[in-house]
């Protein structure tokens, strides 16, 4: 099976992702939370540094689980990033705090 190449949209919606992860795990080791979510710490590193820009849903479900974030937040937060949405980068809870 050959796999269409990603849009430039895609590709930036993943490097997105992996910015509000990042942002979420804080000081906490990647090794930590990798093993929270069930996934290697080479997959978390691909998704945080936007080398695998379109994780499977349960992957995302499982590490927004380990770092105490609903799905409901992490989606309006990216999408908040993608829009340009006034202050979104400057206000104090477009920082995701875990």
């Amino acid at each position: 099976m050959v796999r269409t190449p990603l849009t430039p949209e895609e590709r930036e919606r993943g490097e997105r992702l992996g910015r509000l992860l990042r942002e979420a795990r804080g000081a906490r080791s990647m090794t930590d939370v990798a093993a929270n979510a069930g996934i290697s710490a080479e997959t978390l590193r691909k998704i945080e540094t936007g080398r695998a820009p379109t994780p499977a849903f349960f992957t995302v479900a499982a590490l927004a689980g380990a770092l105490g974030l609903s799905m409901d937040e992490l989606i309006g937060r990216c999408a908040q990033e993608a829009t340009g949405a006034p202050g979104a980068q400057d206000a104090p809870d477009a920082t995701i705090a875990a």
